[in-house]
């Protein structure tokens, strides 16, 4: 069906049309068309000036229906009337940035963990629009935030991390780095970059080649060392065509990800459904029948 459809984004506010109905009704039946002056005017003196013609009770009613249809568009109005838009494009960002961080307990019980955790904050603030993902391992490798634009709860989550947080012994990067080949793959990533937060242990052959296989599917791998920089972590960025960076990197780690960001978007193959709100739109309406409010007559 190609015609308009019509829905309202506030329905709520339309429980209050009654409402207005009721006091209008209640407000014309108390001032019986005449307002006050009916309750504070004497009769017999009323009775005479509407028959010398002094009192109009025909357009007496008229200000109390003018406030009520101002009233009823501007209730209306704030139920969010809207319409139906499908052709607006929409774009999804295809460089994202995945954080595998090392939980065993010689980083997390480490005296500058704090610091790798300030070093990790510091690079979610310089995402930008770049969406980004946290992977944690020790022994074994989990995912504890998928790919997401929601970076104040990848923050969040990055601090809770602790000695507790993988219960499998042991450190084994590769599990965390496959994890991130995984990652990227599910969420149809074409470029990004993988930053290990790691202390060197667990460096070997098994790690190297996932840092191969990552700058084969077109990312890139860094690393930020905990305490000192050995040759495993130059191999392996070499290897991963990345960086490697310290504690005290944390302005060069931020500039890595942002200005060398490699951003590319592409179109949604699938619909987004977006509702144009029009009801600021009545809003403007319902000055019409307040300008009779103001209306002087002359005589």
């Amino acid at each position: 069906m190609n015609g308009l459809e019509l829905t309202l984004l506030r329905p709520l506010w339309l429980l209050a049309l009654p409402v207005l109905g009721a006091v209008g009704w209640w407000l014309y039946r108390r001032r019986g068309g005449l307002g006050d002056w009916q309750r504070a005017s004497d009769p017999a003196l009323l009775r005479a000036m509407v028959a010398l013609g002094r009192v109009d009770k025909s357009a007496s009613g008229a200000p109390l229906l003018a406030l009520l249809a101002a009233l009823g568009l501007v209730v209306i109005g704030l139920a969010g009337p809207a319409v139906e838009r499908r052709d607006t494009l929409s774009f999804r960002n295809l460089d994202a940035v995945i954080f595998v961080v090392d939980a065993s307990p010689s980083v997390t019980e480490h005296t500058r963990w704090p610091q790798m955790l300030t070093m990790g904050r510091f690079g979610l603030a310089a995402l930008g629009t770049r969406p980004g993902g946290l992977i944690v391992f020790a022994g074994d490798a989990y995912v504890a935030s998928d790919v997401t634009l929601d970076h104040l709860q990848l923050g969040q989550t990055l601090s809770l991390i602790g000695p507790e947080t993988v219960p499998d012994p042991g450190s084994r990067p590769e599990r965390g780095l496959q994890r991130a080949v995984e990652m990227l793959d599910d969420a149809e990533v074409l470029a990004g970059d993988v930053i290990l937060l790691t202390d060197g242990v667990g460096l070997a052959s098994p790690s190297l080649q996932m840092a191969g296989a990552i700058a084969a599917r077109g990312a890139r791998l860094s690393l930020v060392a905990l305490d000192g920089v050995s040759a495993g972590f130059e191999t392996h960025a070499a290897a991963g065509q990345g960086r490697v960076f310290t504690l005290d990197q944390t302005e060069d780690l931020a500039t890595w990800l942002s200005s060398a960001a490699r951003t590319q978007l592409e179109q949604q193959d699938y619909p987004l459904l977006f509702w144009q709100d029009v009801g600021r739109y009545l809003l403007l309406l319902a000055l019409v029948p307040m300008l009779f409010l103001f209306r002087k007559e002359v005589a």
